[in-house]
């Protein structure tokens, strides 16, 4: 299922047709495209080229090493990730390796990862979905998490499927939803906070 954005200004498209489904086909992803999109994450930009991202993979050709992620989620997460063929877990170093001060931009570089990560796996005609509901306490546990690396986010990772094969009424709903985005007069400012820049204010 495609839901391509409706830019008002021309954009690459692979940004236009990035979203967020939850209906994951149960078919494997091939290694050499994990490869490639691990690749692009790992030539994201990052302060000082720290690289704080960290990830823990899981697939569903290992069964109990993808039931031992798919708990590490929220259970409304769980009833749909389960489906996905491939589990990701997220989390930060948060001190620079250089002088061991805090990282205020890890979580950042985090993002410019996942984000890279999700566009390549777009390319290859993958969908991801970033999730925020998981089990922090339950990582560090299960995972052997050090006291300077902290769980973050969750991505499900796969081929798309049909909205109709959702467990959940609202599932389905949000799958064919429209999909919506804040004006520029929200968040590009200029002179001041809330001041809308002119470039946007037409």
């Amino acid at each position: 299922m495609e839901k391509p954005a409706e830019t008002i200004h021309s954009i690459n498209n692979l940004l236009a047709r990035r979203w967020s489904p939850r209906s994951f086909a149960s078919q494997p992803v091939e290694p050499e495209k994990l490869q490639s999109i691990f690749e692009a994450a790992r030539w994201a930009a990052s302060s000082f080229n720290e690289q704080p991202w960290r990830f823990i993979l899981a697939t569903q050709q290992n069964p109990e090493q993808f039931q031992t992620a798919l708990s590490c989620l929220v259970e409304a997460n769980q009833a749909w990730a389960s489906n996905a063929p491939v589990l990701i877990l997220t989390l930060t170093t948060d001190r620079f390796s250089r002088n061991d001060n805090p990282n205020r931009c890890a979580l950042h570089d985090l993002g410019l990862a996942t984000a890279n990560l999700s566009i390549q796996a777009l390319e290859l005609g993958l969908f991801v979905h970033h999730m925020a509901g998981i089990n922090i306490s339950k990582i560090k546990t299960i995972y052997n998490i050090p006291d300077n690396v902290t769980p973050q986010t969750a991505i499900a990772l796969g081929y798309p499927d049909l909205a109709e094969n959702l467990p959940e009424d609202w599932m389905r709903d949000s799958e064919k939803a429209p999909r919506t985005r804040n004006p520029f007069s929200h968040f590009i400012f200029e002179n001041s906070y809330d001041h809308p820049s002119h470039l946007f204010n037409k």
